[in-house]
């Protein structure tokens, strides 16, 4: 566990990373580039990140992984370029939106199932403001990290966007829909 000035200075690492893996998109179309055999143990565990752009409090961009397979610093570089540059929803970043573009990283627990008896029992066992959730559905797959539950605070109408995001029908139960939930924490630029 980190003590929260360990938090703090991670957090201010985490989002230079993402910030300059932009700015190098930018210049030469690629993330940054991390040196893994340089980074202190904070930053070089494998570890699981999505980077979130917004402009002026509208999404901008949001792009991640849901495993762990790279080193922290390197999947925080990999996920901001993605958000920036890849997002499909989204034209790419601009030169001139770097600076009026606020990032926020969010930095992903192992993912672990939840087993559930029907959708009522899932929405008993959801912990709003706290649970990323993964909807798996037919070779399909979709998530909200847990930032999401400020703007969908109501578990049921979490659960009905998510199954939209998955191309589902908001409504839609079966017993073969799988789910794991995941934590996050975030740090974001001030505004």
């Amino acid at each position: 566990m980190h003590s929260p000035e360990q938090q703090d200075r991670l957090g201010t690492e985490l989002l230079q990373l993402a910030r300059g893996s932009i700015e190098h998109g930018l210049a030469h179309g690629e993330p940054l580039p991390v040196r893994c055999d340089q980074l202190p143990v904070a930053l070089a565990e494998l570890r699981a990140t999505f980077t979130t752009l917004r402009l002026a409090d509208e999404l901008r961009g949001c792009c991640g992984t849901l495993e762990a397979a790279r080193p922290l610093a390197a999947d925080v570089a990999h996920s901001a370029f993605q958000a920036a540059f890849r997002d499909p929803r989204f034209a790419p970043v601009r030169v001139e939106e770097l600076g009026t573009i606020r990032l926020e990283v969010a930095v992903l627990s192992p993912p672990v199932p939840l087993p559930v008896a029907d959708e009522a029992d899932l929405l008993d066992r959801l912990r709003p403001g706290i649970d990323g959730l993964i909807i798996h559905a037919s070779g399909r797959r979709a998530t909200f990290l847990p930032k999401v539950w400020e703007s969908l605070p109501e578990p049921g109408q979490f659960l009905v966007q998510l199954r939209k995001k998955c191309g589902l029908p908001g409504d839609y139960w079966s017993e073969r829909l799988e789910f794991e939930r995941y934590t996050a924490t975030s740090y974001a630029e001030a505004e």
